[in-house]
Parts: C-alpha cells; sequence; structure tokens
C-alpha cells in the first residue's frame, strides 16, 4: 500500500508552538457547532436534486448533520472500514457527500473524493495510485451509474451504493453503535495530524497526482479563506464548486463547520439556477468562475433581475479576472470582487480591496505573503512564507520585476504527493514548487503577478510570453465570450501564438487581424500577437474549470 506522507513531529511542534495548527478535526468542529446553536441550518442541496441524483432535496441542522454522519460512521464500522481505510467517493455536490466527509473524520478513514465527471479509466488508475479499500458512490448521475462503473473498474474492493448498502441520511444509532464509534475514536492517534483527505491535481500537464492533507492543512486554509471572505459566524455560504479540492473543502466546508456558517451547495454549474439560490437563500458570500462574472457585469438586466441585497462579496480564481469586471460589480452592484489563488497542494494567496486597492491590481497582482521584510495585516500572512526562484538553478531572485517559480511553505501546505518520489516537489530548504512563474510586480514591489504555468509558457524564438497575460486581453474583447492562447509548432521559431476563442452570442467571430489590431490597440507587444486563430464551441476544462492547453494544442492538429 503506497504510504502517506504524514508532516514531521519536529514540524507539527513548530506550527502547533506558532498557533497555526492545534487538535481540532473537522468532526471536533461540528461538535463545537451542536453544541452551541444544534438547529442551525448546517448544510443544504440545491432545489434540483431529484433531477440529478433521483433524491429529494434535504436540509440538515448541525445536530441533524452529526446524527446521521454517526449513522454513517457506524456502518462503515460494521462493514470493516476503519482508520486503516481509503475510500474513493464519487458523489456530486450532494448532502450525503457532505455526511461522507464528516464520517470519515469520525473513524479517521482517508476520503479520496473523485469528480463525478470522471469514468472507469481514471478510477481504475486513481484507485490503483491510491490503494483504494473501498469505493462509495450512487446508482443514479444524470442517467449514469456511477456504482455500476465502478464495479467494473474496480472489480476487487467493495462497491457501495448509497440507498443501496449504505444509509447517509439514516436515523439516530442505538446507543451499542455509539459507544463502539466512541471507543474507535478514543484509540485514534493524533487525528488533527492524520491524513484526512487524498485530492486529486487538476492532470492539465499529466496524469492527476494525490494530494494527502490532514484537517490542520485544511483548518488554516479554511482560516485564510474565511479571513480573505470577510466570513462571519453563522453566515450562508454558496458552493458552486466540487467538493473535491481546495476551493471547495477548504473555502467552504472546512470554514463553515469553524464558523457555524451553513453551506449551500450547487454543482454543476447551472447560472440561472445559481442565482436563484444567492437570491431565496439570501446567501452572504459565493465564490463564480471569471466567464459568470463576466456575463453578469455585461448584463445588468441580469443582476437586476434578482434580489442580492443579502450578498456581502463575490470571491473568484483560477484565470486572471477582468479590472472592468470588477469595477463594474463594485461602482454599480456595491459588492467587492475577491481574488483567490490557491492550489490543493496548499498555495493560498488572495486579493481583496484591503490589499489591492483598484480593480487593474487587484485582477492579477497577489501580496507577497511571508516574505522578509513586508508586513501585511492579517493572520494568513504569518501563517505561510514565499519566494521565487530561477527554475533551473533554484537561486532565490529577489529583485523587482524578476520572474521566476514561486514556492510556498506554512501551515497550509501538504507534506509530498502520494505514491511518488518528492525530491523535486521541495526546496532544499523546505518550500514546495508550485510549478507557476509569477513576477514581483507593483509600486512598491510587494505583489506577485501570476504570468502562467512553467510548461505553458510559449517560447517564440528564445522569447518567452505568459498565455495568461494574452488570455485575459483578448477575453475584453467584445465579441468574445472566453478564450485561450496556445503554443504551436514552427520550424523556423520553436513554437508561435495561437489564439482559441469562443465567440459571444450573438456576435460575429472577429478575424485574427481584427483581433491583432484590439491587441495593439491595447499595448500587447507586437512579438506576442497571435498568429493564428481558432474557433472554438467552449474551451476544454478539466472537472475544476482549468483550461486544458495540451487538449487545445491536440485540436489544432486535427
Amino acid at each position: 500500500m503506497a504510504e502517506l506522507p504524514n508532516s514531521s513531529p519536529s514540524r507539527i511542534q513548530a506550527l502547533t508552538e506558532k498557533g497555526h495548527w492545534g487538535s481540532d478535526t473537522l468532526h471536533s468542529l461540528l461538535s463545537h457547532q451542536v453544541k452551541n446553536q444544534p438547529n442551525a441550518l448546517a448544510v443544504a442541496d440545491q432545489p434540483n436534486k431529484e433531477s440529478l441524483v433521483g433524491a429529494p432535496s434535504v436540509r440538515l441542522s448541525f445536530k441533524e448533520l452529526d446524527i446521521a454522519s454517526d449513522a454513517l460512521a457506524a456502518q462503515l464500522l460494521e462493514k470493516g472500514a476503519g482508520a486503516e481505510s481509503r475510500l474513493l467517493v464519487q458523489l456530486p455536490n450532494i448532502v450525503e457527500l457532505v455526511v461522507c466527509f464528516y464520517a470519515s473524520s469520525k473513524i479517521g478513514a482517508v476520503i479520496s473524493p473523485l469528480p463525478v465527471q470522471y469514468g472507469a479509466h481514471e478510477m481504475r488508475s486513481l484507485g490503483a495510485t491510491l490503494c483504494a479499500t473501498h469505493f462509495i458512490g450512487c446508482q443514479f448521475f444524470r442517467g449514469q451509474n456511477l456504482a455500476e462503473i465502478a464495479e467494473k473498474a474496480l472489480p476487487n474492493i467493495p462497491i457501495w451504493s448509497l440507498g443501496s448498502e449504505l444509509e447517509c441520511l439514516a436515523a439516530a444509532i442505538d446507543t451499542v453503535s455509539k459507544e463502539r464509534l466512541r471507543l474507535h475514536q478514543d484509540q485514534l492517534p493524533d487525528p488533527a495530524n492524520r491524513v484526512l483527505t487524498v485530492c486529486w491535481t487538476s492532470g492539465t500537464t499529466g496524469t492527476p497526482k494525490g494530494v494527502p492533507r490532514s484537517a490542520n492543512m485544511w483548518i488554516a486554509t479554511a482560516r485564510a479563506t474565511a479571513e480573505a471572505g470577510g466570513y462571519q459566524p453563522c453566515e450562508r455560504l454558496l458552493n458552486p464548486f466540487p467538493l473535491v479540492n481546495m476551493a471547495a473543502i477548504g473555502g467552504f466546508l472546512f470554514a463553515a463547520a469553524e464558523l457555524g456558517c451553513a453551506l449551500i451547495l450547487h454543482h454543476p454549474l447551472d447560472p440561472a439556477l445559481f442565482l436563484q439560490q444567492m437570491q431565496e437563500e439570501q446567501i452572504h458570500f459565493t465564490i463564480a468562475p471569471p466567464p459568470l462574472l463576466n456575463q453578469l457585469a455585461a448584463k445588468p438586466e441580469m443582476w437586476r433581475a434578482f434580489d442580492f441585497s443579502a450578498l456581502r462579496a463575490v470571491g473568484s480564481g483560477s484565470a486572471p479576472l477582468s479590472p472592468d469586471m470588477i469595477k463594474t460589480f463594485e461602482r454599480d452592484y456595491g459588492k467587492p470582487i475577491i481574488n483567490f489563488y490557491g492550489s490543493n497542494e496548499g498555495l493560498a494567496l488572495f486579493a481583496t480591496p484591503d490589499t489591492a486597492p483598484t480593480p487593474e491590481l487587484r485582477a492579477t497582482h497577489f501580496p507577497r505573503f511571508g516574505v522578509k521584510g513586508i508586513e501585511w495585516p492579517g493572520r494568513a500572512a504569518k501563517m505561510v512564507r514565499s519566494k521565487i526562484i530561477d527554475p533551473d538553478t533554484e537561486n532565490e531572485l529577489a529583485e523587482p520585476g524578476a520572474i521566476g517559480e514561486l514556492c510556498f511553505a506554512g501551515a497550509t501546505v501538504f507534506d509530498g504527493y502520494l505514491g511518488t518520489a518528492n525530491e523535486t516537489v521541495f526546496t532544499e530548504d523546505g518550500y514546495f514548487r508550485s510549478g507557476d512563474l509569477v513576477q514581483i510586480s507593483g509600486h512598491p514591489p510587494h505583489y506577485y503577478r501570476i504570468v502562467g504555468r512553467c510548461k505553458d509558457i510559449i517560447n517564440r524564438g528564445g522569447m518567452k510570453i505568459s498565455p495568461t497575460e494574452i488570455d485575459t486581453l483578448i477575453e475584453a474583447h467584445p465579441a468574445i465570450a472566453e478564450a485561450a492562447v496556445c503554443a504551436y509548432p514552427d520550424a523556423e521559431l520553436g513554437e508561435r501564438v495561437c489564439a482559441c476563442v469562443v465567440t459571444a452570442d450573438g456576435e460575429s467571430p472577429p478575424s485574427l487581424q481584427v483581433l491583432c489590431d484590439y491587441l495593439l490597440d491595447r499595448g500587447l507587444a507586437k512579438f506576442k500577437l497571435p498568429e493564428r486563430i481558432h474557433y472554438l464551441s467552449a474551451l476544454p476544462r478539466n472537472p475544476m474549470g482549468k483550461v486544458v492547453r495540451t487538449a487545445l494544442q491536440a485540436s489544432l492538429a486535427t
């Protein structure tokens, strides 16, 4: 069985002494809420759940969530799962998935959530990497039987279906089962520092890698997100991202548990339903992908069709934001935009109106948290350390304008990938190498500007070009809904730039010349201009919504 990387005693001691780590787990956070506000809403399904999984929508209080997760934990123990188990779980964003997270925490098992878009191939591959001992799924999701697919892909482990082998929303367990669960928990060593989850990298440049994380790592991430979003106790949070990665688990599941917030679920993204939930649930904070926010900014009639008076702020990320969108939301709608930059491995940067006051700055720049000599307010900046290095030599770069690989360390960061050698994952002094290129930027130079993935950089005759910079400029064109550039091979220069664009509804696609003239008007250097244009109905994205540039490059060859 692949060994799970665990935090060293010295790391645990250092972060505990600084107050960044503690003894809480996901289920102990729930216990606090059961004690303080047992009948308050803890989690709620989206209203169209029945059409997704064939089961009615459910709303649970903290007390009911505790009872349901106790019942599921007891069932898992009875079926032979326990502290050594690795549960591969494939469920959409439904209350039952939240119950699975809490039940796994209660028995000390590792839970590894899979995107519902993954099929038999990914199940086999990731199940083997995880050394999965059990699979939990559902019999129906949008016409697919996920459990049946798993039975064929994973023939050597038990496959448990909700509503069949497992009952996620069972009534309170009896005294004997309750005592058995308590005795089991008493025997778990250091539960806050045990690996709780194994999430998977997005796989934009290769096979997804397993990212083990403990409760302490997740709680640190949750606190950073809550600080950025200004979360207040007992607020209502709407989560439209799948509960399989950093944004949803750290930013919503753990944050809601610690602050006693109601977690309102949504996914797959349905813009009309999403906006309806924001209004009907009186949401205080949510996060949304840039294309949806751009659409709302461009169509004020969509925004004004709903009552968003309860909304304090909106988060976004995964791609550079449009300064015009931020400006519209703040000037016309009165809602600040928070720009998040994170990863499953533990990157945790964010730009708020306080740290990046102008829309232009906040769209593309993030504070240099944890750099000696640069002070930022708040707890998050003190939990982490960051620097940039030359990707080839690992020499640290510190001068303004320098471009290098972002490296990160601190309470939010994991200990290494599952089942792989980790020698090149961290620098010699323990910083995680993100694979992201950033530039030291701003006046004063206290910010990182995201340049792109090291592997995505286009090398045009020795001139390095950042795709994300051009993406943002192209997406501001009124006739374009979304865009991404990629390299295509060239015998003379090695690589040239191709613009892959999706035309906005009701608009005519711009020609290459029109697009280049537009980019020149906005000050883009001539050597960065696209020399080819490729029209698509949609950009290829992974289950986390990130553009897969390798798929774009492959589409150019067909």
